[in-house]
């Protein structure tokens, strides 16, 4: 018998090559994929609203009788269509609005019943409903499946209406559901008092009761964190099994580096830097994530890490995702650590010197090899690979943070992110590694004053950023796009440096510097810029990661409310990295309530972790983190925000489970197993076997 998850969606009545591919763009590729469509939302229509009782101002659900139809253009814009259709029931009647949807008027014929959801408003002396969302029941089907009771609502594929969908979802339940296997153990369901699949799938789509809806949503999101944490706990097992490198942890290398800082460690730092200890030490490879805050010093407590490897003889490699922080790092290590053989590799660096550099490393005259994606080449072997160090890993792939260790026998690997990951969130995403965090900022550091400032108040941004200019401090004003843009009404970064230059800040030393320049371009303004030969710097989001300048304190960021909160605080944390007071100005006339949460919160919060954790609520998982970071995708019904402890549960029942059958082989994780693989198939060859 074919199992749901192997049948095509096509194989459905009613569904051709058409809406197969409308179906693949939604992500529903077969059976199985439809059953865990999940609604986005329900409506209650147990108790529909008579008309007679509709308020003003409420978003209210009512079933009614079409009594007329009209359409008329707008009197004040040309081609701006207005369908308005009356309808009643026993108590009342009411108009429904809609605009530029002249095909309406094939649906609503009078004596149709239709259920009507949407806002209602008073328009003149009479209610109103502006484009509300409607079904047309049409035979008893219909009116069972949306009319009295708690109805879903969907995203909808593109061509396709509630109605139509929800029907094709019932038809697919009745007649594919009792070939689904449940895939949870008896006892784990027992043990956590879960619904069994068919009766949770039942009722995630079409709830007999709101109680059933919520336990429904608790199995299904259950199920995900599950399968989610699978993977990452087997991998942390496995790594136990591994045999790593037993690490020289002290000695003159590393002491020397730490007494020679212009600077005492904080206690942050240390602590950070205790834990990296143990586990370089222990003879299990390190598998760690290192947290901390734009300026926290994360760099510091990586390169002792490194030395660490180095003074027992072993090569350390340091990972950017770009030329410019690759550059910064080189710098900045070479001018701190003596004694050692650093090298630099981007994709930009010259053949002949790329070869030397490859040459190098594979003969391990190379200590610490600092670099880009270049690092992952096949020309790049290692003698002696023994610390891995990966910064800003949320700019990689999975795929690609796999391939650097790869070239060595299993070497420690050290994470870095100066993205905050929320704690509700760390456990979810990075389950397999140990957690670091350095929740400090070095003494001395002031919190850098943010302001909100609209579009006509440029002026004041521009005063506060002449008055720093004249006491001898540099500042940045930041683009969103380099050239403008008429159809979004944004200034680009080219044409304000121009702007700039000749007009407000003609008096001072103006760069610019963008994405398509050329590498040797970028690094020249920047060396200009750190040097002090230039006051202002024009950019683009280029700077978002890792530039060091102490003189700059103060930044402008235009059209604020086109970047992303995270994006924000990192660009912000370009200023404030010196000891005098900086400012943050966001000029921005964002529409949107989104929007203006994002902008508050910037204004409101400096800690990185508060940021994130705002982030995150207003966006969701996926987007927070992008679709390249694996498996956040794969939560369509599980929520890490509202849902903590139960993320808690599923991993500690992954702990359990795979504790006492590492390979999935008894006969009752058998299913498990099968589930695990059709949805994580590339972890057949790396976890479940060998």
């Amino acid at each position: 018998m074919d199992k749901p998850e192997h049948i095509s969606i096509r194989y459905l009545k009613g569904i051709g090559p058409k809406r197969e591919k409308v179906f693949a763009k939604a992500g529903i590729n077969t059976i199985s994929d439809l059953m865990y469509y999940f609604p986005r939302r329900y409506e209650d229509r147990t108790h529909l609203v008579p008309i007679s009782q509709l308020r003003p101002g409420e978003t209210q659900t009512i079933k009614a009788k079409v009594l007329a139809l009209g359409q008329h253009n707008s009197w004040r814009r040309r081609r701006f269509n207005i369908t308005e259709v009356a309808v009643g029931d026993d108590t009342g009647r009411v108009s429904c609005v809609w605009f530029n949807q002249p095909y309406l008027k094939e649906y609503f014929k009078p004596g149709t019943e239709v259920i009507l959801y949407g806002k209602v408003e008073l328009y003149g002396a009479k209610l109103q409903m502006s484009n509300p969302e409607f079904e047309i029941i049409n035979d008893a089907t219909d009116s069972q499946l949306s009319v009295g009771r708690l109805v879903p609502v969907y995203s909808l594929p593109e061509g396709f209406s509630q109605r139509t969908l929800r029907r094709l979802i019932k038809n697919t339940l009745d007649k594919y559901l009792p070939k689904l296997k449940e895939c949870l153990p008896y006892d784990i369901r027992r043990r956590n008092n879960l619904l069994n699949l068919v009766k949770s799938l039942l009722n995630i789509h079409f709830p007999e009761n709101t109680e059933l809806q919520k336990e429904a949503y608790t199995r299904l999101s259950f199920e995900e964190f599950f399968l989610f944490q699978l993977p990452l706990v087997l991998r942390k097992l496995k790594r136990k099994d591994k045999r790593g490198i037993a690490h020289k942890v002290d000695g003159e290398l590393v002491s020397g580096f730490i007494s020679g800082l212009p600077f005492k460690l904080t206690w942050a730092q240390e602590k950070a830097l205790e834990e990296i200890k143990l586990d370089m030490v222990s003879p299990q490879p390190m598998q760690r994530i290192l947290q901390g805050d734009v300026g926290s010093g994360k760099t510091v407590v990586a390169t002792a890490a490194g030395l660490m490897a180095i003074q027992g003889g072993y090569q350390a490699a340091f990972m950017v995702p770009t030329e410019i922080l690759a550059w910064q790092h080189f710098n900045k290590i070479k001018e701190q650590v003596k004694g050692i053989s650093v090298s630099l590799l981007t994709g930009s660096s010259e053949k002949k010197e790329k070869d030397k550099i490859y040459k190098q490393i594979g003969s391990g005259d190379i200590d610490l090899v600092i670099g880009t994606h270049a690092l992952l080449e096949g020309k790049v072997k290692f003698k002696n690979l023994g610390l891995v160090i990966i910064d800003e890993q949320h700019k990689f792939g999975v795929g690609q943070r796999a391939l650097l260790p790869a070239k060595g026998l299993n070497p420690d690997v050290l994470i870095m992110t100066a993205t905050p990951i929320p704690r509700t969130l760390a456990i979810t995403i990075y389950g397999d590694l140990d957690d670091s965090v350095i929740h400090e900022l070095p003494p001395g550091r002031l919190p850098i004053k943010t302001i909100l400032f609209e579009q006509a108040d440029r002026r004041q941004a521009y005063k506060l950023a002449k008055d720093e200019l004249k006491l001898g401090k540099q500042v940045y004003i930041i683009y969103p796009v380099i050239d403008e843009s008429y159809v979004m009404d944004i200034a680009g970064a080219k044409k304000m440096y121009v702007d700039l230059k000749a007009g407000e800040f003609k008096d001072f030393k103006l760069g610019l510097i963008h994405g398509r320049l050329k590498q040797e371009e970028q690094d020249k303004v920047m060396d200009e810029f750190k040097s002090g030969k230039i006051d202002l710097l024009v950019s683009t989001t280029v700077l978002e990661v890792g530039i060091d300048v102490p003189n700059a304190t103060c930044m402008i960021i235009e059209s604020a409310e086109r970047f992303g909160l995270s994006q924000l605080h990192q660009l912000r944390g370009r200023v404030g990295r010196g000891k005098d007071e900086s400012t943050c100005v966001l000029i921005s006339n964002a529409q949107t309530e989104e929007a203006k949460h994002r902008l508050s919160a910037m204004a409101k919060y400096s800690d990185g972790f508060r940021i994130a954790e705002e982030d995150l609520r207003i966006r969701g998982p996926g987007e927070f983190f992008g679709k390249e970071q694996h498996g956040l995708s794969e939560l369509k019904i599980a929520n890490p925000l509202s849902q903590m402890q139960l993320l808690k549960r599923a991993r500690e029942e992954a702990l359990k489970l795979l504790g006492a059958d590492l390979r999935l082989e008894s006969r009752q994780n058998l299913l498990l197993k099968e589930k695990l693989l059709q949805k994580f198939p590339e972890y057949e060859k790396l976890m479940l076997v060998g």
